[in-house]
């Protein structure tokens, strides 16, 4: 499914390239109908499969179609906003792909699973978030105030990343019982400042 997303952005920024300036609104018109009709397309593929592989394979083409229209909107109407659109909804994506991949395993296994792929959802969103914050541009006189947001929106990232892996790591503790498990939690909060 990755191969398809790689298509679909090929695909726009064929028709972006073609077109020499500006997107205008048919040809906009004209790349959101085709993104209907490759996440259809997916979808379809998808009715093949059964149980948990089918799921995983509708949230892959429902995913690669909410990126593909980030990614379309990003480039119809550039800015900074639209680029952070763009990472949350890959973000988003991965994260829902990545739980749906859980559900093949059970007990700690799962918990342990659906953890770390909040961990990696929230990594991505706040790398994205400073991403942003990195991108926004300053007058001279305001240089110092947007060296204030992102090093603040940095700070934040670390925050909330720390705190993810942490329970991501604490939640491998729990296949551990007695001191083994004390010491997994203690180390746990050590590493990760909790």
């Amino acid at each position: 499914m990755k191969h398809l997303r790689n298509l679909m952005a090929l695909a726009i920024a064929g028709l972006l390239a073609t077109s020499g300036i500006a997107m205008t609104k048919d040809e906009h018109k004209a790349a959101e109908e085709r993104i209907e009709a490759d996440y259809k397309a997916a979808k379809a593929q998808c009715d093949a499969l059964s149980g948990n592989a089918k799921d995983v394979c509708e949230k892959e083409a429902k995913g690669n179609e909410k990126v593909a229209k980030a990614e379309l909107q990003a480039q119809y109407q550039p800015s900074d906003k639209h680029t952070y659109k763009v990472h949350e909804a890959r973000a988003d994506a991965d994260y829902e792909v990545a739980k749906e991949k859980c559900d093949d395993l059970s007990g700690n296994a799962k918990d342990v699973c659906k953890k770390d792929a909040k961990a990696a959802h929230v990594a991505a969103k706040e790398k994205a978030k400073v991403s942003l914050a990195e991108s926004k541009p300053a007058p001279s006189n305001a240089n110092l105030a947007k060296q204030a947001n992102v090093a603040e929106a940095r700070k934040d990232a670390a925050q909330e990343m720390r705190e993810a892996n942490y329970k991501a790591a604490k939640e491998r503790c729990d296949s551990l019982s007695g001191d083994a498990k004390d010491k997994c939690v203690a180390d746990a909060k050590r590493e990760y400042a909790q």
